[in-house]
């Protein structure tokens, strides 16, 4: 890290923070926690570093996480401070939700990065269509499902979000959606749904990185890097109201249309780069 030329270092850290606001926007706007900006931001910040192609991807996701702490508790929130959050979901969810980012967590600090990025382009280009041809006949029912019903879609939630190092606001959204409840409040659900998920991936991915400190950057704990925390963290949590405000002044079809196509630009940067 001492070898990089100054002037390097400022383009990174000026890529770090521009990433950093993106993400912020993403959350506010979206419910989710930015982990598709945050993560190839980060690839490439690692790798210019020198990090180890064998742990790199891991600790984008790990560091992608801590990240995403601050964004979602203020995007939730800001979300919450709207009044049109409905009451109990979260609630439902915390166990399953938590459960499901420990064992994805356990996954993904052994699975290789290919695996991650095959895994969220299919997710989301599935998820995007969802959004952009959506009618309200697309539901499966009106009210939502029973507790085992729900804790399966929380242990899923979970899951995917340690496994790609996001917020899990994408499927949430959708299962709430599919399920009658206003977008709106599904967002506002995600956003909170980002907070379990980023608390328990953070701490399950520093002790899954435990055992390869040795080939981690400076200032790192397990598959969590403190210097990529500290430079995007602040910038996505300050933006992170200002997208929410984005969110309540758009229309209800306006806002589906554009969740559908920022879905299908993540999907297909992930797509692109599993290409030799």
């Amino acid at each position: 890290m001492l070898g990089i030329p100054a002037g390097e270092l400022a383009w990174l850290a000026l890529a770090i923070m521009i990433g950093g606001a993106l993400t912020g926007l993403l959350a506010g706007i979206f419910g989710v926690g930015g982990g598709a900006i945050i993560v190839p931001v980060l690839y490439e910040i690692f790798r210019i570093l020198g990090v180890s192609e064998d742990i790199r991807v891991q600790l984008c996701v790990g560091t992608s996480l801590a990240i995403i702490i601050p964004t979602s508790i203020r995007s939730y929130l800001a979300h919450r401070a709207r009044g049109t959050l409905p009451k109990g979901i979260l609630t439902a969810w915390i166990v399953p939700v938590g459960a499901g980012v420990l064992i994805g967590g356990a996954i993904a600090a052994f699975a290789p990065g290919a695996l991650f990025k095959g895994f969220f382009a299919v997710m989301a280009f599935l998820l995007g269509a969802k959004f952009l041809f959506a009618q309200d006949r697309w539901r499966i029912a009106d009210t939502l499902p029973g507790r085992a019903m729900m804790w399966a879609y929380g242990l899923f939630i979970g899951f995917y979000s340690a496994m790609m190092g996001v917020g899990g606001g994408a499927v949430s959204t959708l299962v709430l959606s599919l399920y009658g409840q206003p977008i709106h409040a599904a967002v506002g659900i995600s956003a909170g749904v980002g907070v379990i998920i980023s608390l328990v991936g953070t701490v399950s991915f520093m002790i899954a990185g435990l055992p390869h400190q040795a080939l981690m950057p400076p200032l790192s704990l397990g598959y969590v890097s403190f210097l990529g925390v500290a430079l995007m963290a602040p910038v996505s949590a300050l933006v992170a109201p200002y997208g929410a405000r984005i969110a309540h002044a758009m229309s209800r079809r306006h806002l589906e249309l554009a969740f559908g196509i920022f879905l299908w630009i993540v999907s297909t940067r992930f797509i692109v780069s599993l290409l030799p």
